[in-house]
């Protein structure tokens, strides 16, 4: 080939070449123009985590009226296409009746429709001084003030809600939910009544093949550990504690089940007295996967049924509360009262043959004399009808238990109450007897 003819394809080479390259810069540029132009048709991005009120961010209103709260009282609706976000909402006349409608009030009281005299108002002005505090202006000048209505001196009439506790005469006090002194006999009577109906078996454990009393404070204790564990209250423990004795009072269970059915119990205590009850996938770690998910929902509803559903029981704690609200006593004799309420739960036997009223009082008694040399007050006697001498027996196998509880295999209860929480009450000495009188 001549050198004419290398020269003329070498140019014709870079010439192709150079088209090339204008065509994919050409392409190039007409797909981010398409990506513009379709970007510009979505409307705005919205808010992650709106699911409720992101649409409406899409709506334009001004700084201030977010910030006062202020409703936009106009006859545009209140959305607009997806091709219209670009512009104003009110670009675009109503083609359908407002949503929403102005009531004018009139001089007489009455209450008329007019939504044009708005409409009307607000074409009166071009669409650049269109905004939500003109049209606020323009209905602020339809509305009338209310006609005064004429009350006779004679006549008091108050204003003030019945049911307003906002304002209380004279000196503050916090509001105690379990303080409620008119009704406060009416409940009492009600939970004693209650605590006989949902008491379990004193001797079922002897009716039980393959579990004993040690098994079940094992278990109780375990349970304790729990409640510490998900910071749960309580008084879902005492739940659990009367859900798990009522159940194996009239079900027969094999050792290898007998977690799950405390597992299982505390499930629903948790759900029948917890604001945020653990899951059950929580419930099902703390078994350290012994069971599934399955298991513990089974054996759930199984209790449910045995129960009859009646989950509503009082309990020791219920009784505690209100014989402190009372008769007050110090916080530390609360929480050694609570303490010892705690270690009745762990011993089947003696304190099934007790009600919860009973086993409270004891506590009540006993922590009252180790810390103040106290007895049952005449108050209490009146309100419960417990007498000393009634509670003798109780209040023995109580201060019993409390002597022998720092050589006691679970030790669960004596650790919660060691820490300053509960003012370290199981570190308290415990008196060899009581001196009542």
């Amino acid at each position: 080939m001549s050198g004419a003819n290398r020269g003329q394809g070498s140019a014709a080479t870079e010439y192709h070449n150079q088209e090339n390259m204008l065509s994919r810069q050409r392409g190039s540029l007409k797909a981010r123009a398409a990506a513009n132009e379709n970007q510009e048709n979505l409307p705005p991005k919205q808010v992650a985590n709106r699911t409720v009120l992101g649409a409406l961010q899409n709506n334009q209103r001004s700084k201030t009226q977010n910030q006062r709260g202020t409703k936009q009282e106009s006859s545009q609706p209140l959305s607009c296409k997806n091709e219209d976000f670009g512009k104003s909402c009110y670009e675009k006349p109503p083609t359908k009746q407002p949503s929403f409608q102005i009531h004018v009030d009139e001089p007489d009281g009455a209450c008329t429709k007019k939504p044009q005299q708005v409409v009307e108002a607000v074409k009166a002005k071009s669409i650049a001084d269109d905004s939500p505090l003109t049209i606020n202006n323009a209905v602020a000048q339809l509305r009338q003030p209310l006609t005064t209505i004429d009350i006779p001196s004679a006549m008091d009439v108050s204003f003030d809600s019945p049911m307003d506790m906002s304002v209380v005469e004279g000196e503050e006090k916090p509001i105690n939910v379990n303080e409620v002194p008119d009704y406060a006999a009416e409940i009492h009577a009600y939970l004693r009544e209650m605590e006989v109906k949902t008491r379990p078996k004193a001797g079922y454990m002897k009716k039980q093949p393959d579990i004993t009393n040690s098994m079940r404070a094992i278990l109780v204790d375990w349970l304790v550990e729990v409640g510490e564990e998900y910071k749960l209250q309580t008084e879902t423990l005492y739940l659990a504690v009367n859900y798990i004795d009522r159940f194996l009072s009239s079900m027969s269970v094999l050792r290898g089940k007998l977690q799950l059915v405390g597992t299982a119990a505390m499930l629903l205590a948790s759900k029948f007295e917890e604001i945020y009850p653990p899951e059950v996938a929580e419930f099902v770690y703390i078994t350290d996967d012994t069971y599934t998910k399955k298991q513990v929902l089974r054996m759930e509803h199984l209790v449910l049924k045995v129960l009859s559903f009646d989950l509503a029981a009082p309990t020791i704690y219920q009784f505690l509360t209100q014989y402190f609200l009372h008769q007050s006593v110090t916080k530390q004799v609360e929480n050694l009262s609570m303490y010892l309420g705690e270690l009745s739960l762990i011993e089947s036997d003696p304190f099934l043959k007790y009600l919860p009223s009973q086993t409270a009082a004891a506590a009540y008694i006993v922590a009252n004399n180790t810390l103040t040399g106290g007895s049952w007050p005449q108050s209490l006697v009146e309100m419960t009808g417990y007498s000393l001498e009634d509670l003798m027996p109780c209040v023995e196998d109580l201060h019993r238990i409390y002597l022998g509880a720092a050589q006691h295999a679970q030790r669960s209860v004596q650790e919660k109450y060691k820490t300053s929480k509960y003012l370290e009450v199981s570190c308290i000495k415990v008196p060899t007897k009581l001196l009542l009188n």
